[in-house]
């Protein structure tokens, strides 16, 4: 490598004396800082609470909300999941974390067992591995209500749909059984 003294051409040396000036740059145009396109709300809702039950401990939010469904109505009345911590770099193996109301932690140490089951069948593999428990305050949940059937079914149907257990497809059917059997009308024209 050779070093510049100074002393190449001349149009070398009136760069240097330049010095510091740029040549004016064409203007640019706009575009959108970072981020993508816009989007609703709605759609960031779910990545919000997620984080939010992330940052304490819960891998799936459906965990706090179908916990009713996952252990039963009687131990649902008495405990809240308050976490899952699993082992560094591991999503098996976990323990559950607890929080129970009153005197009942006696009574979940013998159905600890049955919990980790449930909670595992409701991942669909061995997630959770122990159950931690503590004592504090537990707002049970409103059991989950079916609903009510609109209206009997018409004798003149027949026994065939008091058999179906789902209220909305027997209400559907209902209809269209009524439909079917009244005499078509024509419109009426004034």
């Amino acid at each position: 490598m050779t070093k510049d003294t100074g002393d190449g051409p001349p149009a070398k040396k009136a760069k240097a004396k330049e010095g510091g000036k740029k040549p004016k740059a064409s203007a640019r145009p706009y575009e959108r800082p970072r981020g993508g396109e816009a989007r609703s709300i709605a759609d960031l809702v779910p990545e919000i609470g997620r984080t939010a039950f992330r940052k304490f401990g819960f891998i799936q939010s459906s965990v706090v909300s179908r916990w009713r469904e996952i252990v039963g109505d009687r131990l649902a009345d008495v405990t809240q999941p308050a976490m899952i911590r699993f082992p560094a770099g591991q999503k098996a193996g976990g323990t559950l974390h607890l929080t129970i109301s009153g005197a009942h932690a006696p009574m979940l140490q013998h159905v600890a067992p049955d919990i980790i089951g449930a909670v595992n069948r409701f991942f669909g593999y061995a997630a959770i591995a122990t159950v931690r428990m503590t004592h504090g305050q537990v707002t049970p949940a409103a059991p989950v209500q079916p609903p009510a059937m609109l209206k009997p079914v018409p004798a003149e149907l027949g026994d065939s749909l008091r058999d179906i257990g789902d209220p909305e497809l027997r209400t559907v059917l209902e209809r269209m059984a009524a439909g079917l059997a009244t005499a078509p009308k024509l419109p009426r024209i004034s």
